[in-house]
């Protein structure tokens, strides 16, 4: 089956689109991808939430633009929409984007609301990815960790004997692109110069890292506005960037002591590994070699938005999407909501 998955990360730098064949057991082939960005005034406009026809449109004209490249037809979209508010805790999980809307706009059957059932059983209604990144990993040596750094990073443990388990390690890139908008007003640290011209402050990663959530144990996840930053308000951008970079590679670091094993390799996908100075931090810290995904073959920037498209083929054939190990729930759990043309 042909699917189309679309991505708007916390990162808030745009959609990502992917097509892949699969039967939502494993990828029998990847087609093509694209990344739309997102306009500065329009990213102002999705931080605060209220732009959803806005972005489901967008989202039309993405799908539009891949299918035109592509020349072929899909069978159905899987449209993830986009994290406005993540509080697991209270059983709110909230993205914005028109499953229905987008049906009308395509000709195509959507799929989306991905995160609600795992709520309701008690999960953390994230991370979603894992069981893509196990079909992926089928063949690869394990134990190995799949770290995706968006605007928040989690970690997929893939171990032998087809052992799983995933949870959100920390920051990603939403403190740093935070800082380096207010200091800069550059939407990201780009290539990691600004922190590569700093020196990280001991005390304020250290001081960062002394967040309950870092010793809250798996499964756990977290919203990209968690964490406050204004320890680090003084600083010149140079350090402050240098800090909140060490301070996401030390908080990766830090979830090595809930895994069920030491990885033999980590492997880095989302924006965060086009950072030079971040995949440096990641190196200093890990103990097990720290590559990034294309090294065995695989697409960072279109990775979240194919397990979208893998997730919507799961969910027509009600396989989970969630697993207890993956995000807490009480169980495997199904999902998805289909927008029928």
């Amino acid at each position: 089956m042909k699917a189309l998955g679309l991505m708007s990360g916390t990162s808030l730098d745009g959609i990502d689109a992917a097509i892949i064949d699969t039967d939502g057991e494993r990828v029998k082939s990847f087609g093509p991808a694209l990344t739309v960005p997102y306009a500065d005034d329009f990213r102002a406009r999705l931080r605060k939430g209220d732009a959803e026809r806005e972005l489901t449109l967008l989202h039309a004209e993405a799908v539009k633009k891949l299918l035109g490249d592509y020349g072929g037809a899909v069978d159905v979209i899987g449209f993830h929409g986009h994290t406005i508010e993540h509080r697991p805790a209270d059983g709110v999980s909230r993205q914005i984007g028109d499953g229905a809307l987008l049906a009308a706009e395509t000709k195509i059957p959507v799929i989306n609301d991905f995160r609600s059932n795992d709520l309701a059983l008690g999960g953390q209604g994230a991370p979603l990815a894992p069981l893509f990144h196990a079909a992926l990993a089928h063949d690869l040596e394990k134990p190995l960790c799949v770290l995706n750094v968006g605007g928040v990073a989690n970690v997929t443990y893939l171990g032998p004997g087809d052992e799983i388990q995933a949870f959100d390690t920390g920051p990603g890139n939403a403190p740093l692109d935070d800082w380096t908008q207010q200091t800069c007003g550059a939407p990201m640290d780009k290539d990691g110069r600004l922190a590569m011209a700093g020196t990280a402050d001991k005390a304020a990663c250290a001081q960062l890292l002394n967040h309950p959530y870092f010793v809250a144990p798996p499964p756990k996840s977290l919203d990209r506005d968690d964490f406050n930053i204004s320890m680090i308000s003084g600083f010149s951008a140079a350090d402050g960037a240098a800090t909140l970079t060490a301070f996401v590679g030390r908080a990766v670091a830090w979830s090595v002591k809930f895994l069920p094993g030491e990885p033999k390799r980590w492997l880095i996908c989302g924006g965060g590994r086009h950072n030079p100075a971040l995949m440096d931090a990641f190196r200093k810290v890990l103990d097990a070699p720290v590559e990034t995904v294309e090294q065995v073959g695989w697409s960072g920037d279109s990775l979240e938005a194919q397990a979208f498209a893998f997730l919507a083929v799961r969910s027509l054939k009600g396989l989970p999407l969630s697993l207890p190990a993956t995000t807490g729930a009480s169980k495997p759990a199904t999902g998805g909501v289909l927008h029928k043309v």
